[in-house]
């Protein structure tokens, strides 16, 4: 058998015709490179092929978003369609004037008057997004609804804007620090909480804001005459979900920007991403201060009392898809992946809760459907933004039924994925 030499590079030798003579140095030169471009060739051809570069995720512009079938981004479509009739048969079955309902359900609450505003709600509606692409969207997804304790995500996302600027130096100083007095924040209890504890819900803040005391949200005792007597937590220690502390994070981070706190979401976060002009962010009636000599509204972190947040199912599909991007929007980054990182984090006292809002699926508790690394932004009614970066998903559904509804809802949703596809986000860019 003839050896195979095509890899072992052949001897440079002048040939006969030339020895004695001068040979001239292009010459030499181009002999040279004859011998060696059969082992360039050989080498080319056994060097491994270079995988393609993934696709750049894609950012919707302003006012559009594509769409792609669910066969083009690796979802079945009956399966799709089958997750979304599930979601339709369990809308929420309560009244849809939510002028009504918000005191319904806080009618066992003292000091439970309406303070902020309402609004009839729409029917259920929802949209599903893939690799940055529509691929389901039902219900009327532009009409803005109140979206209750979402509006938290949106507070903590300020907050989170105001450390990256370095207004906020860190999460461990004390609130009272940034403060023009102490009023709120008298010692020994109060002076103790850093605004990692109002992020994480674990301040067991006492007081009363606009109105409202602490312990009137959400009240835990045999008979009202108890509601006021609750044990006193060291601040980090007692996870407690009460929209008057979230309220209090709202005043604080006014005092810190020093504008309000809508008009810092829109510049730094909602015009960037396209969001639409219709969203709106209210407070209460008696919510308002002066500062700086302007007359400004701290709004509430949810609408337990009316007012929050107002928007539609798009721009809170955006809101989440910015997550999903890990803060990063067309080449832009808009929230520091640190402060993501920090918000995902559980903290000792709710392993299933990071900051504000955060709801994180530790060991798939919350969640048993989904992968232990998604998140969700949840909002009474229900009102759900759910980021899966493990399948490349945001899923918004609002107004269904409460309980494992929403479970079952993104169960089906998980189950179009078809075997072999792809499923991770690309890097955001």
């Amino acid at each position: 058998m003839t050896p195979l030499m095509t890899s072992v590079p052949t001897p440079f030798v002048v040939p006969r015709a030339a020895r004695g003579r001068r040979v001239s140095r292009t010459s030499v030169l181009l002999l040279a490179l004859a011998c060696l471009a059969p082992v360039a060739a050989v080498s080319a051809q056994q060097r491994p092929a270079t995988a393609p570069a993934a696709p750049a995720p894609y950012y919707p512009p302003r006012a559009a978003w594509e769409t792609r079938t669910p066969a083009q981004v690796g979802l079945d479509a009956a399966q799709i369609d089958k997750a979304i009739a599930f979601a339709v048969a369990n809308e929420n079955p309560a009244t849809k004037d939510l002028g009504v309902d918000v005191p319904l359900g806080a009618s066992q609450e003292p000091f439970n008057t309406i303070v902020g505003p309402t609004r009839p709600r729409a029917a259920l509606n929802g949209l599903i997004i893939r690799r940055g692409y529509i691929v389901a969207e039902w219900g009327d997804t532009p009409r803005v609804d109140m979206t209750f304790s979402v509006t938290k995500s949106f507070l903590s996302t300020v907050v989170g804007l105001a450390w990256q600027r370095g207004l906020i130096r860190d999460v461990q100083d004390k609130v009272v620090d940034y403060m023009p007095t102490a009023d709120l924040f008298e010692p020994p209890h109060n002076a103790k909480i850093t605004w990692d504890h109002l992020l994480r819900q674990t301040s067991d803040w006492r007081g009363t804001l606009w109105g409202k005391p602490d312990w009137a949200d959400r009240p835990v005792g045999a008979s009202p005459a108890e509601y006021p007597k609750q044990p006193l937590h060291e601040p980090g220690t007692f996870y407690k979900y009460n929209d008057v502390r979230v309220n209090l994070l709202a005043l604080a981070a006014l005092h810190v920007w020093r504008k309000p706190l809508p008009q810092v979401l829109r510049e730094e976060v909602m015009d960037p991403i396209g969001a639409s002009n219709t969203w709106r962010w209210h407070g209460y009636e008696n919510s308002w201060i002066e500062l700086d000599g302007q007359r400004m509204q701290s709004v509430s972190g949810g609408g337990h009392w009316g007012g929050g947040m107002f928007i539609n199912a798009r721009d809170m599909a955006r809101f989440g898809y910015l997550f999903l991007r890990d803060g990063k929007w067309n080449g832009r980054e808009i929230v520091s992946p640190k402060w993501i990182a920090q918000a995902r984090m559980p903290g000792p006292a709710n392993q299933t809760y990071g900051y504000m809002n955060w709801f994180l699926n530790t060991d798939r508790k919350p969640l048993s459907n989904a992968p232990a690394s998604a998140v969700t932004f949840q909002g009474n009614g229900n009102n759900m933004i759910y980021i899966d970066r493990e399948n490349d998903l945001v899923v918004v559904v609002r107004w269904i039924r409460r309980g494992d509804a929403f479970n079952t809802f993104i169960g089906e949703v998980l189950r179009a994925i078809q075997p072999g596809q792809p499923s991770a986000a690309p890097s955001a860019k």
